[in-house]
């Protein structure tokens, strides 16, 4: 089986829930693999800075469908910290 490829983040790595999510589909995948390093870490930053993990999955969720949408970065965020 081959190994799929999902980019990274500037600052942050892609966590294994949203792996999973974006391996579901080569069009997800292809749209986050398109994505400036800036815009994937902005997008991994939104997921991972929440407390509870049903807010998690619910980010998860909206990367997945916002993706497919077309949209590149997370609605309404200021913008990762760590960078």
């Amino acid at each position: 089986m081959a190994k799929i490829k999902i980019s990274s983040g500037v600052v942050h790595t892609v966590p294994a829930d949203l792996k999973k999510a974006l391996s579901i589909s080569s069009k997800a995948l292809a749209a986050w693999n398109d994505l400036t390093p800036l815009a994937r870490n902005e997008w991994i930053c939104w997921t991972i800075s929440v407390k509870k993990a049903e807010t998690r999955q619910q980010h998860i969720d909206r990367i997945y469908k916002e993706l497919l949408g077309g949209k590149r970065r997370p609605c309404c965020w200021p913008g990762c910290p760590h960078r």
